[in-house]
């Protein structure tokens, strides 16, 4: 899942190319046991990982019983398909039951859990966030994107940085792939950067979600990346919008960047969902970018509509 940042072919990022595990960057700490996800990373091969969100905590005891079955269901699909599936930690500030629970009692203690990558923001105490990586690395997880954790809502972070988690994490479980959360939308250049420092502790990255109507900001980062000799591989992020609901664009923009005009015109214009994640998957492949994740599909129907957007590519 290279993001590419290759050097330029004809003018264009070269959308293949292999990364040896020795030439991530300074910031890449080694691995003693086998990942299949940083391998997929630095592979050759296209790349569209899911991101999914445990149910929501508090439900009551009826929902939370369909949420489950749905969520079971929904992961056996990808992961019988080879998918890498990422899971959300409390995402925009909801309370969501905890991934490696959810995981553990939905699919069995026996199941192979190597192409699973739950995030964890520093939005718990110190132990949790430790005894979790923990039974992340027993369970054999592909890696664990370690983020801050918005700041503005939820209860407040056991550590300033990521970074200092992943340090300290780094230190205690030297075994466990550790990534890193990117923002091409802020400061493209020192983003790039810190992934370069042996301090940082990512042996990947995941970026904010992106759109092909403003690729801007992952333009500069990439091309940051490209000037300081940084090869640390990716995942770009990809937001699936389902409807052109203004209200619900309002507020999705509070957590991430939203093309609100473009969209509704899209829409307006008879646009599918589909199409629209097609056109921005398309934008990525014309950059060399085809390792990519998509969020906010529904559970229950993650592993066909990522069909129906294939066939359109």
């Amino acid at each position: 899942m290279e993001t590419t940042h290759d050097t330029r072919s004809e003018g264009r990022r070269r959308p293949g190319g292999k990364t040896s595990r020795g030439n991530r960057g300074e910031g890449t700490p080694s691995q003693s046991r086998p990942s299949p996800f940083l391998d997929a990373l630095e592979g050759n091969e296209t790349v569209r990982a899911v991101e999914l969100r445990p149910p929501r905590a508090g439900l009551d005891r009826r929902d939370s019983l369909e949420a489950w079955i749905d969520l079971e269901q929904g992961v056996r699909r990808l992961l019988a398909r080879d998918r890498f599936v990422l899971f959300t930690d409390d995402a925009v500030g909801d309370r969501e039951e905890e991934s490696l629970r959810v995981l553990t009692d939905s699919l069995g203690p026996g199941a192979d859990l190597s192409q699973v990558v739950p995030f964890l923001t520093c939005k718990h105490s110190l132990e949790y966030c430790t005894l979790f990586a923990r039974r992340a690395q027993a369970r054999g997880l592909g890696g664990l994107t370690v983020t801050g954790g918005d700041r503005s809502v939820g209860p407040p972070r056991c550590l300033p940085r990521s970074r200092d988690l992943r340090a300290t994490l780094r230190d205690r479980l030297p075994a466990l792939p550790l990534g890193a959360w990117v923002n091409p939308f802020r400061d493209p250049d020192g983003q790039a950067a810190l992934l370069g420092e042996t301090e940082h502790h990512a042996a990947y990255f995941l970026t904010q979600v992106v759109s092909h109507h403003d690729m801007d900001g992952l333009d500069r980062f990439l091309d940051a990346m490209e000037a300081r000799g940084i090869r640390s591989p990716g995942l770009v992020g990809v937001f699936y919008y389902r409807s052109p609901n203004r209200k619900t664009l309002e507020h999705l923009s509070r957590f991430l960047p939203v093309p609100m005009e473009g969209l509704v015109r899209e829409f307006e214009a008879g646009a599918s969902p589909q199409e629209i994640c097609a056109r921005t998957l398309r934008a990525l492949e014309a950059r060399g970018v085809r390792k990519v994740y998509i969020c906010n599909l529904k559970v229950e129907e993650a592993a066909q509509r990522l069909q129906e957007v294939e066939a359109l590519l």
